[in-house]
């Protein structure tokens, strides 16, 4: 258990949830009940990071999950910024991290609605990082890493945590004040699938993002729209 509580900026504010329990899952509940927006719930183990930040959107569901992006890129500033700079960070859509070529986490998220129009009260968006292999053996799965296994040692969950929330504040402000367009310029270069084909989440080529931030995803000569908002989990 980590005793350093760690610091958030102006506007966030956090809270450790008790031992077992998922920081996403209390996210939803204290969201539903009405839980300032800005909230962080995170857990100290030292082993992940497992946290979850409430948002409150203004506008529908649709431009709602443009933040799920904005969360991504804060963690990939922050990965960045904490670990060796010869390590790369990439995303594969909708919802993976890539540390250097393997996975190495994953994006969360969920509404209070699943309607594309409809304005959520909240937004949900959590972060889940391997720091130590704990469930098998090295080199029993070489498509999966953590972050101790790519020379990130030196790099707690704590630390991560605190860079993570500041970077994402940052890019929430970008995001506000420059609309989405900046925010994928950012992204798009960080997306390891985009213009590869892929099975993950559907056979195809990613093409790219609109100006919605709906993946584009090209099967055979046919070019199908998948929405963030199919990938949420349930609240």
């Amino acid at each position: 258990m980590n005793t350093d509580s760690p610091l958030f900026p102006p506007l966030l504010r956090g809270e450790a949830v008790k031992p077992g329990v998922d920081p996403f899952a209390k996210a939803i509940s204290r969201a539903v009940a009405g839980v300032d927006s800005g909230s962080i719930f995170y857990s100290e183990a030292i082993d992940c990071l497992k946290a979850a930040l409430v948002l409150a959107p203004e506008g529908n569901l649709t431009e709602a999950m443009q933040a799920v992006y904005v969360a991504q890129i804060g963690l990939a500033e922050s990965l960045g910024a904490l670990a060796p700079p010869e390590v790369p960070i990439h995303f594969v859509w909708p919802d993976r991290i890539k540390v250097n070529g393997a996975l190495c986490g994953r994006v969360r998220f969920a509404a209070e609605t699943t309607e594309a129009d409809s304005n959520p009260n909240w937004l949900v968006i959590g972060i889940d990082v391997p720091f130590l292999n704990t469930r098998t053996e090295p080199g029993a799965t070489p498509d999966q890493t953590t972050l101790h296994d790519e020379g990130c040692g030196e790099v707690t969950p704590m630390a991560l945590l605190e860079s993570w929330s500041k970077h994402t504040l940052l890019w929430l402000t970008y995001y506000i004040n420059s609309g989405f367009e900046r925010v994928h310029n950012e992204w798009r270069p960080r997306c390891d699938t985009l213009g590869h084909d892929t099975e993950y989440p559907l056979s195809g080529t990613l093409v790219g993002l609109d100006e919605h931030g709906h993946m584009l995803i090209r099967q055979g000569g046919m070019t199908q729209t998948l929405s963030l908002i199919d990938y949420a989990e349930p609240a």
